[in-house]
């Protein structure tokens, strides 16, 4: 369990931001049809910026 935890940390701490700016570039210029998990998955990966922002501003 270990491991699966820790991949998907890793896994979102580099794919956050490619994730975030990807997918609407995909979906608008290339015509990437709507798909209910992609949706899901960039509101997942905005709320990790927004989390990480507001980490970085307000402190530990």
């Amino acid at each position: 369990m270990k491991e699966i935890y820790g991949s998907a940390i890793m896994f979102f701490y580099f794919l956050k931001w490619p994730v975030f700016l990807g997918l609407p570039i995909l979906h608008f210029a290339y015509g990437l049809n709507a798909n209910y998990f992609l949706i899901a998955f960039w509101f997942l990966c905005l709320g990790l910026i927004i989390k990480d922002f507001w980490i970085m501003f307000r402190g530990k």
